[in-house]
């Protein structure tokens, strides 16, 4: 089967989540694709996959991890999402490999900085508490010099605020100014939602 055949066959399977947990198997074979195109397919749908049957994708998740040592920006990107998937779902299943996630709120690549805060709001979704001492990460990426970066990251102090308000409040003062200064409007917007959130939980 062609690239571009196999490409419409993933998004079929995409679409018929009935099939995902007898599916996973096959996948997972494609990680091993000569086509870049296939394998970043391929690694978003077992992050979907995992994210429905966390229990089902244990056993490629150390696959999945191997991409995020790919020089491909890509790959490196999907590999961060699929952990992130199947992090929210099961935890347990991603924690050998959640520090390693941090390197990538450095990353070269704006796509996989982005990622990266993207998987941290799954994670953080379900396992808040792992990302107390984690928020000075957080915090330098409200300055990234990214807009879409800049756009994200307002979330997951949204994402924290509303589970722990605790490990948002010393970030407060600093979302304010964002919120009224940022020259992107959906930044400002995102700060002012993390800033609601937060002080909504404080008061219940």
């Amino acid at each position: 089967m062609g690239e571009s055949e196999l490409y419409k066959e993933l998004g079929q399977l995409t679409k018929d989540k009935e099939k995902w947990k007898e599916s996973i198997p096959y996948v997972s074979s494609l990680l091993a694709h000569g086509s870049v195109k296939i394998q970043a397919k391929a690694l978003w749908l077992l992050g979907e996959m995992g994210l429905a049957h966390p229990q089902s994708v244990r056993e490629i998740v150390p696959r999945i991890a191997t991409f995020l040592d790919s020089p491909v920006p890509l790959l490196r990107e999907r590999a961060v999402n699929a952990l992130g998937r199947i992090g929210r779902a099961d935890y347990q299943a991603i924690e050998p490999y959640w520090v390693e996630l941090f390197r990538f709120a450095e990353d070269e690549e704006a796509k996989v900085r982005l990622a990266f805060i993207w998987a941290s709001e799954n994670i953080a979704t379900n396992t808040p508490d792992i990302y107390e001492k984690r928020m000075p990460v957080f915090e330098l990426l409200l300055s990234d010099k990214n807009d879409k970066v800049r756009m994200e990251s307002p979330e997951i102090f949204r994402v924290l605020g509303k589970r722990r308000p605790s490990f948002v409040e010393p970030y407060l003062e600093q979302l304010q100014s964002i919120s009224e200064t940022d020259e992107n409007r959906v930044v400002r917007i995102h700060c002012q939602g993390a800033i609601r959130t937060t002080e909504q939980a404080r008061r219940r």
